[in-house]
């Protein structure tokens, strides 16, 4: 059978929050005490709360490393339109680099303000506050990372917090070449200003498979992405933790805005392998498209991602 919906990463369905209100749960319940409707909202509420996790600190990711040449590779998130000479940061960012040994370039720490009134970016959305990086060296040689955190930041009406570190985790001098790079996410929470929220715990690992011939040109790379994450997601009166790994490596070309492949696995936490409430989200076999399955308890839905 397959079912078709809406599925936002930059908001939650009213009725997926009334829903999930009636449960009546001030803590997760034990699989036996739940209904197949609870189950199912669960299910759906725990993959959500993964994707959109993911997809606002991957949004971190690209504004950490696309900021400049010399600490990363300008050319991804609000730095984006600089690849193909349109600046896509608006003028109402604010970056500030500061060196802590200088006259040494490194470390160094680089904050870009948005700012307490907001500031708009290209794609369509409002930041506020602050991401702060430091970064030991420049993240495109091997060994050198970067630790961001935040203040009063938030997108649109999300509040993030957490740290986030971004590590080059290639081999120096590998044949053929290779760029790798490791994420973690600890303590990160993504708020909503109705009390709602996600909490995450992540590692993932970034893996740039083609365009490594043509380093300064980033128009022609592709990553695949693995790893796992964890957290706990609350809506109104119910809180579930979930456990979520990528079982298919996901796809990334560097000029599609969404992942085209790959298959992730979120389960609420202490549940059996074997349960039919796992939800397996599919990405497709490769087109540039928002559009994926979510298959739980043996029903693919057709979703649309945001």
């Amino acid at each position: 059978m397959k079912k078709s919906f809406l599925f936002s990463r930059f908001y939650v369905l009213p009725a997926l929050i009334l829903i999930l209100s009636l449960a009546a749960c001030q803590k997760e319940k034990s699989s036996s005490t739940l209904t197949e409707a609870e189950e199912e909202q669960i299910a759906s509420a725990s993959a959500e709360a993964d994707s959109e996790s993911d997809l606002y600190f991957d949004d971190v990711f690209n504004n950490v490393i696309g900021v400049n040449d010399e600490v990363g590779m300008q050319g991804t998130g609000i730095f984006g339109g600089r690849v193909t000479g349109m600046d896509s940061m608006p003028p109402c960012v604010q970056v500030t680099v500061t060196r802590l040994n200088a006259p040494n370039p490194f470390p160094v720490r680089i904050v870009t303000d948005f700012g307490t009134a907001g500031c708009t970016g290209r794609d369509g959305h409002t930041r506020y506050g602050k991401i702060i990086t430091v970064y030991t060296g420049r993240l495109t040689d091997p060994g050198k990372s970067a630790t961001t955190t935040f203040e009063n930041y938030r997108v649109d009406s999300l509040s993030i917090q957490g740290k986030h570190t971004t590590t080059n985790t290639s081999t120096p001098g590998s044949v053929p070449p290779q760029r790798q790079f490791t994420v973690t996410v600890e303590n990160g929470k993504l708020t909503r200003p109705n009390g709602n929220y996600h909490l995450r715990n992540a590692h993932r690992v970034i893996t740039q498979a083609e365009g490594l011939s043509t380093p300064l040109l980033p128009l022609d790379d592709v990553f695949t992405i693995t790893g796992n994450a964890s957290g706990t997601v609350k809506r109104g009166s119910l809180i579930t933790n979930w456990e979520s790994e990528i079982t298919e490596p996901l796809r990334k070309r560097f000029t599609c805005r969404w992942i085209s492949k790959g298959r992730n696995r979120v389960i609420r936490r202490n549940l059996p392998g074997n349960s039919p409430w796992i939800s397996i989200l599919d990405f497709g076999q490769g087109a540039c498209d928002n559009q994926a399955t979510r298959t739980v308890n043996g029903i693919t839905y057709q979703i649309t991602l945001h």
